[in-house]
């Protein structure tokens, strides 16, 4: 039997996009900037996972979590595939979050979201980042 786990530490890109389906539910999409490096002693880069919340999750990650946020995501990866408005076929790659955690205090999740101010990475890591 084969599973299909995924565990994502990264920093959000953007706010929480928050929406209701025609039924009513909750879903939450958004994109984690992940770190990885390519090689030994090169420069890391960094992949760009769209993820996908939905119900709790999403009203959650909605609520507590801002651009730049570090957030922990366990999920599972979809494929979906759909046609575009130009008739090509499209398949998109996605995470969909079982879990969403809280990584780092509050205090300093707060302090990057809603700071005016520059935040200085604390370990020069975070340089390559968008935000």
């Amino acid at each position: 039997m084969y599973n299909n786990n995924v565990n994502l530490t990264g920093r959000l890109t953007a706010d929480p996009e928050l929406k209701t389906t025609l039924s009513g539910i909750y879903v939450s999409t958004f994109s984690i900037a992940v770190k990885r490096r390519v090689r030994p002693n090169e420069e890391q880069q960094s992949d760009f996972i769209n993820i996908v919340a939905w119900s709790q999750q999403a009203e959650f990650v909605s609520k507590f979590f801002h651009k730049g946020n570090l957030i922990g995501i366990q999920g599972r990866i979809q494929t979906r595939k759909f046609t575009d408005k130009n008739s090509n076929n499209r398949t998109v790659f996605e995470v969909v979050a079982d879990d969403i955690q809280f990584v780092e205090p509050k205090n300093k999740s707060e302090s990057l979201s809603h700071s005016s101010d520059p935040v200085e990475p604390n370990d020069g890591s975070d340089e390559d980042l968008p935000f």
